[in-house]
Parts: C-alpha cells; sequence; structure tokens
C-alpha cells in the first residue's frame, strides 16, 4: 500500500480553511483556546463535518491522519 503523504496545508484546505502558512498559524493562535485539552474532532472549533472527517481520518489511520496529529499537536496541547 503506497501512503500518501499530506501536508498540514492542504489538511486545511480540505477542511475548508485558510491554507496559507500564515493564515495557519493565526488559524491556530486564534483557536488554540477553544481546543485545550480535548481530541481535536471534539474540539468547539469545528463544523460538524470538518468535525466527522477528522474523526473519520483519525479513526481508520488513513493519509490524513499525520497532518491530523500535527495540527492536534499544535492546537490541543
Amino acid at each position: 500500500m503506497d501512503a500518501t503523504f499530506h501536508p498540514l496545508s492542504e489538511l486545511f484546505k480540505q477542511l475548508g480553511l485558510p491554507s496559507s502558512p500564515e493564515e495557519i498559524e493565526a488559524w491556530i493562535a486564534a483557536h488554540r483556546c477553544d481546543a485545550q485539552g480535548c481530541a481535536l474532532p471534539e474540539a468547539t472549533v469545528w463544523t460538524p463535518s470538518q468535525a466527522a472527517f477528522l474523526r473519520q481520518a483519525i479513526a481508520d489511520d488513513a493519509d490524513w491522519a499525520e497532518p491530523a496529529d500535527q495540527l492536534c499537536e499544535r492546537l490541543c496541547r
């Protein structure tokens, strides 16, 4: 099986969020307090469809799981 690498910017695009490096940093800084201490898909910052996508990606250990883990490290801790 060939795993596809998705950078964090592609995860942001997939979630319908701004995806330039500056926009990602600003979004994380603006939402960090809303996500600390919880599992990434359970953070209050997501729409139901975004949360479902993240939940499924992590549960399936899909191609999107790695950038989701990276986002979790930066947003939820």
